[in-house]
């Protein structure tokens, strides 16, 4: 299937549509690998992105769009590449498809859903939400088909799915496949994994029921999250008052990711934003080493510290503690006082870094990793890094890096 002049992208998040869509719309045949099932990544849950600040729907919906309306390009869900085979201009590479349970004649009508008696911790909410065993990923997810969860959904000995489905779209019977493409060269978007806060025993390890990491809070602040926008904190749906940041949870520490994750200073700022907008008379702590905002966003820093009732103090913090109130208590230094604080939260925001996802999760491609797992060269094997897959990055720089990736795949195209 397809032929060594096209160009396989591995990960359907921003970059790797992005990488997809400039290289198809040059004239060249493009094939999308997710293991997810549906496109958009990471910026998929976020509320708003930078620079504009604006949703998902804004950026994703305009790609979405291009996809659709371009021949060229052809995209895998609940897919995995298995194994990839020659060189630089005729790569053999095998895709591994997961089952859907659910076809091209679903029409997102919802019955099935109302029908399912089974219920799942909602991965796209990070745990906060429920979903059925059956249901879509998200309101705007491509495709726009719902799919199953086969580890919680009971199978033939319900099927009430089925049976409320008017369009024979369900089928419970769906077997694995194994496919092979013929491509000339690879770009690997493979995204990133917010770092594993269970393995933070300082901050609770996880087991803190209102220490949520930064993508929850995302999710917390979505209109499409589990609590329609509302910022409740996740143990009692208290309306919080007095939140905390913590930033660096796991990252610039020789013990975890021993680099700064470059965006995480700008996503608390940005989450103070969120919270002003719900709570303008809330307080707000922000814990950190070195507030960074590369480039253009020191504007948009400067604009949070005006904010009289954002705090903001250099230091580390030792631990967190949960009371039985359900609050949080932060005990951290605060350098510039030269003192010891301790402080009680309604809720703490732990500021987690960006791992990449192929050191975390592996994949079956042979390419060079420096030792922290991201991409690294490319120009000697034909395979070329985009997005976070090659540094931490936000949203705008991994397009950038994108819009690279599908450059140097189409000169090893033309080379050939």
């Amino acid at each position: 299937m397809s032929n060594s002049s096209s160009i396989l992208v591995i990960g359907g998040g921003f970059s790797g549509i992005t990488a997809a869509l400039e290289a198809a719309e040059v004239g060249y045949e493009v094939f999308i690998v997710e293991k997810q099932p549906y496109l958009g990544g990471r910026v998929a849950q976020l509320k708003h992105y930078f620079p504009k600040l604006c949703p998902p729907t804004c950026g994703l919906e305009i790609n979405f769009q291009r996809i659709k309306k371009n021949p060229k390009v052809k995209f895998f869900t609940l897919a995995e590449v298995t194994s990839i085979k020659g060189q630089p201009g005729d790569f053999e590479v095998t895709i591994k498809l997961k089952p859907r349970y659910v076809n091209n004649n679903c029409t997102a009508c919802d019955k099935c859903v109302e029908a399912c008696p089974v219920e799942r911790d909602c991965d796209f909410d990070l745990g906060l939400g429920k979903s059925k065993a059956i249901y879509r990923p998200h309101m705007m997810s491509m495709p726009m088909r719902y799919v199953i969860d086969d580890k919680v959904c009971t199978g033939s000995s319900c099927a009430k799915c089925v049976s409320a489905c008017e369009y024979n779209a369900i089928d419970l019977e769906e077997k694995e496949k194994e496919i092979t493409l013929n491509v000339g060269s690879i770009i690997c978007a493979t995204g990133w994994v917010p770092y594993d806060v269970t393995k933070l025993d300082n901050l609770g390890a996880g087991q803190i029921k209102n220490a949520i990491t930064n993508m929850q809070m995302e999710r917390l602040a979505a209109p499409n999250g589990p609590t329609q926008g509302k910022i409740l904190r996740p143990s009692d749906g208290k309306e919080p008052q007095r939140i905390a940041f913590v930033q660096c949870a796991g990252s610039r520490d020789q013990n975890h990711l021993n680099y700064c994750s470059y965006i995480c200073c700008m996503a608390s700022l940005k989450q103070c934003t969120y919270i002003r907008e719900q709570y303008p008379d809330a307080e707000i702590v922000i814990y950190y080493i070195d507030l960074r905002a590369p480039g253009r966003y020191e504007k948009f820093l400067k604009k949070i510290q005006e904010d009289d009732k954002i705090k903001m103090v250099k230091g580390k913090v030792a631990k967190l503690e949960e009371d039985a109130s359900g609050d949080v208590i932060v005990t951290a230094e605060d350098i510039l006082a030269g003192l010891k604080q301790e402080e009680k939260y309604d809720m703490v925001v732990l500021a987690t870094g960006m791992q990449p996802s192929i050191a975390v999760e592996g994949l079956s491609i042979d390419v060079t990793k420096d030792d922290q797992g991201f991409i690294i060269g490319g120009d000697e094997n034909g395979i070329f890094a985009a997005g976070c897959a090659k540094m931490p990055l936000d949203v705008v720089t991994s397009a950038e890096t994108a819009t690279g990736a599908a450059l140097k795949a189409i000169q090893t195209l033309v080379r050939r």
